[in-house]
């Protein structure tokens, strides 16, 4: 079993929302009514949201030999002061994000311009932060970015964990690049008024990751101890069912008042004013082709988990010329709607649940009982108890409210067996002692870390996806998710109503990316990832023109770090070019 502390620590870098029930510490109003608040919770969090080689030994792996001389870069036209500025790179600390250091420390820091709008490049010029972890080996590979999706978390907090993030042959030959895109942490960030003080989104998870490292490491994974799987980078969003039966139609005032007070909020503390209209992901993808330029890297290598797939596609379909080892994990569909996309990944958490209440009902002292539908019943029946009676826990003055157990489950469910010892043992106490406090141990987040993450990443989802549908299709969609996916569910058709409020809206329609003329892409896939289905793994790189899939078989969001065999081919394909064989298939536990 892993440690209490340490499914704590994988919980608390997973950034997401808690319900709004412990911004009151779950007192005050009626049932129904802190019901309703909670549904407007998972309402914001699902806007923002969200190896066995098969003939390994008969079928050769695919070998991509580089180019002997690289093809210089093009500039596009009129952003030739941004590719070409100067970079200062300084020594900074290993932790705390970009603070200067007086010692060689293996970091190094800097931030770059980039324009707020790509349409008017001699506009407004906002910042971009990155930190670079250096080579340690004595031959250097150059760059490696990487992004550990959201979207909105710090990828300067990613690559401070660089040890047990990457694996040692990775740490070794390249410079790991992780950077915080525009309205994340160090880079030029929406801020909202939260409980009466501004705070960068993005940035409690960046601070976070400096003092709270993951324990383990893709080393040891690969020894065949057990390994510990890369930190959540979609992470769950809070739906919930409608409280007491009510209608989806009774919401709408509610969810509309919320999300226009939230982007009041941000508006107000955002500078400049015109940032939660510049934070999509085509925009982060053009600064990161001014990243690569700037490092000195004539193709982008690239490590994406999660939002982070969505991102790196992006950027192969803008500039596939400029594509070198690009590596996509635990993958988002860009060909699929809003809606499409969270009812995909609530449909997920729901499979994610039904395949937890069998494991634990195969194991010794499991509180779940009577088979499949029983347990997972005696689950959302537990959401709903606690919701009318929340638990103790070790704070006397926040209880653990169901919103919370409901949360304490999703995350959980985005690890695989490891964390699921530990939700059985929480489950225990919750069910037979009447307490929290285990809960409590997974879910311990602050109010102003979770409020940040949900703008930024309202902000950016919102951008990239148009409204869709009307008040009648939102609430039949309300009514078949809520079928289709009982425990989780439920905010999953609001999302489209809450980017209506929030009014930063895109208008590019989903669709298909080829890349065409790109690098291979690796596309990795878990038949089990509650977060981002195997399926999207499979239908982007069906889309691709270079896309190779390589399957994980096991639970779990994201491969890479879970699988000794999953993380060795990543690895190779990163070193080498050298792809994995057509078809492979790795086993979460091999």
């Amino acid at each position: 079993m892993v440690p209490m502390e340490t499914r704590t620590r994988q919980c608390r870098r997973r950034n997401s929302i808690v319900s709004a029930e412990m911004n009151s510490g779950g007192s005050g109003g009626t049932a129904r009514t802190a019901g309703r608040r909670r549904v407007v919770a998972g309402v914001l969090a699902a806007v923002a949201g969200v190896c066995l080689g098969v003939g390994a030994g008969a079928v050769p792996a695919v070998a991509v030999p580089a180019p002997a001389v690289a093809a210089k870069a093009v500039v596009p036209e009129g952003l030739e002061s941004f590719y070409s500025q100067k970079v200062e790179w300084y020594d900074c600390g290993a932790t705390g994000g970009m603070e200067r250091s007086a010692q060689r420390t293996g970091f190094q820091c800097a931030k770059v311009k980039v324009p707020l709008d790509y349409s008017r490049p001699d506009g407004q010029t906002i910042e971009v932060a990155m930190k670079k972890h250096l080579a340690t080996g004595s031959v250097r590979q150059g760059s490696l970015f990487a992004n550990p999706g959201g979207p909105g978390y710090s990828g300067v907090a990613m690559v401070e964990n660089n040890e047990v993030q990457f694996s040692p042959d990775v740490n070794a030959s390249f410079d790991i690049i992780g950077f915080d895109p525009r309205g994340v942490g160090d880079s030029t960030p929406i801020t909202c008024d939260v409980l009466g003080g501004a705070l960068p989104a993005g940035a409690a998870q960046a601070a976070m990751g400096a003092d709270d490292p993951l324990p383990g490491s893709i080393a040891a994974d690969a020894a065949g101890a057990d390994p510990t799987p890369f930190p959540d980078a979609e992470g769950p969003a809070a739906g919930e069912a409608t409280p007491d039966g009510a209608g989806f139609k009774t919401l709408i005032d509610e969810i509309t008042k919320n999300f226009k007070q939230e982007e009041a909020q941000c508006a107000a503390s955002t500078k400049p004013a015109g940032l939660l209209d510049h934070v999509d992901t085509i925009s982060v993808a053009r600064d990161l082709d001014v990243l690569r330029a700037l490092s000195g890297d004539e193709k982008l290598n690239y490590l994406g988990f999660s939002y982070g797939t969505y991102l790196g596609a992006h950027y192969a379909e803008l500039f596939p010329a400029n594509t070198g080892h690009m590596v996509l994990d635990g993958t988002l569909d860009p060909s699929i709607s809003l809606y499409e996309r969270q009812a995909g990944a609530m449909k997920g958490l729901e499979r994610a649940l039904r395949t937890y209440v069998d494991w634990c009902q195969a194991g010794q002292g499991c509180p779940l009982t009577g088979g499949t539908d029983a347990g997972a019943q005696q689950v959302r029946d537990l959401f709903t108890s606690v919701d009318r009676s929340p638990l103790p826990s070790s704070d006397p003055n926040r209880p653990v409210t169901g919103s919370e157990i409901r949360m304490a489950v999703m995350y959980s469910l985005y690890g695989d067996e490891q964390s699921w010892s530990g939700l059985s043992s929480s489950l225990d106490e919750a069910i037979n002692q009447r307490n929290g406090a285990l809960i409590r141990q997974i879910t311990g987040q602050t109010v102003a870390e979770v409020v940040n993450t949900a703008a930024v990443r309202e902000a950016i989802t919102c951008l990239d996806y148009p409204v869709d549908g009307d008040m009648a299709v939102w609430s039949a969609r309300h009514e078949e998710i809520r079928r289709e996916a009982p425990t989780f569910g439920g905010s999953a058709a609001s999302a489209d109503l809450g980017c209506q409020a929030w009014g930063h809206n895109g208008t590019r329609q989903p669709a298909p990316i080829h890349a065409k003329g790109a690098a291979p892409i690796l596309v990795v896939g878990s038949t089990g990832d509650p977060a981002t289905p195997y399926e999207w793994a499979r239908s982007l790189s069906e889309q691709l023109e270079t896309g190779h899939l390589l399957t994980r078989e096991g639970n779990g969001h994201t491969a890479y770090g879970r699988a000794a065999a999953c993380t060795k081919a990543v690895d190779t394909y990163l070193l080498s070019g050298e792809l994995p064989p057509p078809g492979q298939v790795c086993r979460g536990e091999a």
